[in-house]
């Protein structure tokens, strides 16, 4: 029974059938824009190695007479997984509902909920993390139109390294355009933008693949149950 359900359900995103407008997929929408509100306000820490970038240039401080300083080999990062939810909903619904739950989110923010970051309203159009989240819906667009329905391990890694881009790029455009309107300097904007996108680009494609694969388990737990 299992095997059977399994083999429709691959036969089902393979051919790349458009998914139907079902009450099931209007409670799977509303509980993703939840998944979306819990994400902006969830923050969790975790370390690795590095190499630090002044290693050569500041040798000594590394290397002391008293032996290695370990500190400065690990990295330590408080990270917001609101972009690796963003690709779960599109693992779990594909491009178009995906697309419409992030839109959802977006004018719920607009409108005054407090679901961003910083609150909410209009005048969020002048936050600089604003055009990161404005960024979703394009970057899922160019995603769901990488994957097409095939969820392949290879198809993730495109369309979680374009969409990421996508992202990143939309938001440093947009905070670029408001910082100017405040009259900020170029070491204020480059200091942002490499606050909001550096180092955190990768983090972003690394927690986005694995979001998008445990979106096919549960996915494919739910077509179960269901059927």
């Amino acid at each position: 029974m299992t095997k059977r359900i399994e083999a429709q359900l691959n036969k089902f995103i393979n051919n790349g059938e458009a998914a139907r407008f079902t009450l099931g997929t209007l409670v799977l929408m509303l509980c993703s824009g939840l998944l979306m509100i819990i994400a902006t306000f969830t923050q969790f820490s975790f370390s690795h190695p590095i190499i630090p970038m002044d290693l050569f240039s500041h040798w000594g401080t590394y290397f002391t007479p008293d032996g290695v300083n370990w500190h400065g080999f690990v990295k330590h990062y408080k990270y917001i997984p609101q972009i690796p939810a963003v690709f779960f909903i599109l693992s779990l619904l594909d491009r178009k509902y995906s697309m419409l739950t992030i839109a959802g989110y977006i004018v719920l923010g607009l409108v005054g909920y407090p679901i961003f970051a910083l609150g909410g309203g209009w005048r969020y159009i002048f936050e600089y993390g604003f055009y990161y989240i404005l960024g979703y819906v394009p970057a899922l667009f160019f995603a769901g139109s990488i994957i097409k329905g095939n969820y392949s391990f290879i198809n993730i890694l495109k369309a979680v390294f374009v969409g990421v881009l996508v992202i990143h790029l939309t938001g440093c455009l947009g905070m670029v355009f408001i910082a100017t309107l405040k009259h900020e300097t170029s070491t204020t904007i480059g200091g942002w933008i490499l606050t909001m996108s550096g180092m955190k680009i990768l983090y972003d494609m690394f927690f986005s693949v694995i979001a998008m694969c445990l979106g096919q388990f549960v996915k494919r737990l739910l077509w179960i149950v269901m059927s």
